[in-house]
């Protein structure tokens, strides 16, 4: 019995050792600023913001801001809309976070707003790795396929688009 939750826990850490690591080679390269909990400095979210919590420390969940809810794809595959708080219970914290460019403005368009509505309650075949929150923001963001399976892709993905370092900043 001991045996499957030293695997699960090897897992974990691995998760985890891979996330520090990244984070450390997105600064070094100027696609992140700060990092979710990195700043304590409050932004409010606009329409078509990209948001984030944590997940037990070791993973991040992505959404896109739209009048006062969060659109995500859920683990199920379906797009649906909750609320800030829905969105963070039974994960790690009751923190979001809000990309926003080095000044604190918080990076949106008008077009991520009608794709991203346009989703809701679709379906999706989802998969950790390849159709997951990430890649569902990415896509909405642009409006094309992403070739994104997690936070690291995303943050690197949001920085071409919106061409600035990504601060993730506290709501």
């Amino acid at each position: 019995m001991p045996a499957p939750l030293i695997w699960l826990g090897a897992a974990a850490l691995s998760i985890y050792a891979g996330n520090k690591l990244n984070t450390a080679q997105l600064r070094r390269d100027k696609i992140v600023g700060k990092m979710p909990g990195d700043c304590k400095q409050r932004v409010e979210p606009v329409n078509g913001s990209i948001v984030t919590c944590g997940i037990y420390e070791v993973l991040d969940h992505t959404g896109i801001w739209i009048d006062g809810n969060i659109y995500e794809l859920n683990g199920n595959g379906l797009v649906r809309c909750i609320s800030p708080s829905r969105f963070v219970d039974k994960r790690s914290g009751e923190n979001i976070y809000v990309a926003c460019d080095l000044s604190g403005n918080a990076l949106a368009h008008m077009a991520t707003i009608e794709r991203t509505r346009g989703q809701l309650y679709s379906m999706y075949d989802y998969h950790l790795l390849r159709q997951n929150c990430h890649k569902f923001v990415a896509e909405m963001v642009s409006g094309q396929s992403q070739d994104i399976t997690s936070f690291s892709d995303l943050n690197a993905f949001l920085n071409a688009h919106f061409d600035t370092a990504i601060d993730w900043r506290l709501m």
